[in-house]
């Protein structure tokens, strides 16, 4: 752990501080280009913009910028540390734009003294981007800031914490379902975790089959039911009439566990409650509800996903939000709907079934093929580029919500084929 502690921190300090910087994409040699850059020449374009707002995706970066957003609160797994502590976490998120879409980014990290504070600053600025990803806030003031940002800005506003992760669990979910024989209409579901992660997986899953009567939430005090009276609006959607109370009650019979809380809550006991040919998405980072050794030892039915790189199955928000701004950006969308966010769920596990390059083989060092090992694609698959991207543009054109065209030079085989 030393080792890793003192090699990240050299990534991040040297050559130079950090992990992005802003490049120029126009002439600056001669005294003629900087005449143009600035003064007098730059006169022209603002003139152009001010007579018809749109002139701003002819004239400057607009088009193809998206702002990473945090205020700090809910960073990572680690908690409430400051605005400034997110940076080196939103500085991330944008060499993942850059690197696997051509999106470029601003990091913005807001030190807001409470949530109206943060949607003033975020909407105020929100006119100098193509589009807006808000990251590490918590629950439950991520989904009303969400919501009212969405209202105000007239660009996509899109919480990856909520919808990233949400898409990447349904595409992975109905793969494993499928696999092992059961629907999402008949599943029945037990969730550990209801902040933004867990409230929106469960309402994007009901969006696309599964039934709320099947679906059982818990927090730290356990299953959420009607008798409480301690839940907000968005844990109370998920209240049941029932005698169940524990972990334990939830899973007897149970054909899927997804985990979103804290390491180790799912023990063998537990598993073994479970239906046969079980689903378990133990998404904790860096420490699952439960390891995948210790599931399989349990049992030799189970399929397992988990937020790790070293382990198959991983549900990893890269493959999708780079591609979902991608398409989004690229017909000038004015949000980032519900069909969007399907057309990317069912993109990515469609891809999941075809085969794998060779390249990803030798990357991996192990065959891999659609099945219990493998039911969403690997991060470095390029393919996820023409696909997703398409399938979001697709949507957003067909949906009402784009402003231009579905793009003429799609679909797009690497960022090379971008058009900016």
């Amino acid at each position: 752990m030393s080792d890793l502690k003192q090699a990240a921190l050299d990534y991040h300090e040297f050559p130079r501080p950090g992990k992005i910087s802003v490049e120029l994409t126009k002439p600056t040699e001669t005294p003629e280009d900087l005449s143009l850059a600035y003064s007098p020449g730059v006169a022209e374009p603002v003139r152009e913009i001010a007579k018809d707002a749109d002139n701003a995706y002819r004239y400057t970066n607009k088009g193809n910028l998206v702002a990473v957003i945090t205020d700090g609160s809910a960073i990572l797994g680690l908690g409430d540390l400051g605005a400034l502590a997110s940076k080196p976490v939103m500085e991330g998120k944008g060499v993942l734009f850059k690197r696997f879409a051509g999106v470029d980014v601003f990091d913005i990290e807001v030190d807001a003294e409470d949530s109206q504070a943060f949607i003033d600053t975020v909407a105020r600025i929100s006119t100098t981007f193509g589009g807006i990803n808000l990251e590490d806030i918590k629950a439950p003031e991520c989904f009303e800031i969400e919501r009212v940002l969405i209202e105000q800005c007239d660009c996509p506003v899109f919480h990856d914490d909520q919808h990233g992760t949400a898409i990447i669990i349904a595409a992975g979910l109905m793969n494993a379902l499928e696999i092992q024989k059961k629907s999402l209409e008949d599943a029945k579901i037990v969730c550990v975790g209801a902040g933004a992660a867990g409230v929106a997986a469960l309402k994007l899953l009901m969006e696309m089959g599964a039934k709320k009567e099947h679906i059982y939430v818990l927090d730290r005090k356990g299953v959420i039911h009607s008798d409480r009276d301690d839940l907000n609006q968005y844990k109370a959607a998920f209240a049941h009439e029932t005698d169940k109370r524990t972990l334990e009650d939830s899973l007897d019979g149970a054909d899927v566990f997804i985990g979103v809380s804290s390491a180790n809550l799912l023990n063998p006991e537990f598993l073994n409650l479970m239906a046969a040919n079980p689903v378990v998405f133990a998404l904790a980072n860096p420490d699952p509800e439960i390891v995948p050794e210790t599931a399989h030892a349990t049992r030799d039915d189970v399929i397992v996903a988990t937020g790790r790189s070293d382990y198959p199955n991983q549900v990893n928000n890269v493959l999708g939000f780079p591609f979902i701004f991608r398409g989004a950006l690229d017909v000038r969308a004015t949000r980032i709907n519900e069909e969007m966010k399907i057309a990317a769920v069912h993109a990515i596990r469609e891809l999941a079934k075809e085969p794998v390059p060779a390249e990803i083989q030798e990357r991996w060092g192990e065959k891999i093929e659609y099945g219990k090992e493998y039911i969403i694609p690997k991060p470095l698959d390029a393919r996820l580029l023409g696909v997703v991207t398409a399938a979001v543009a697709r949507a957003a054109v067909d949906s009402g919500v784009a402003r231009l065209p579905y793009p003429a030079h799609y679909p797009l085989n690497s960022v090379d084929d971008i058009k900016y």
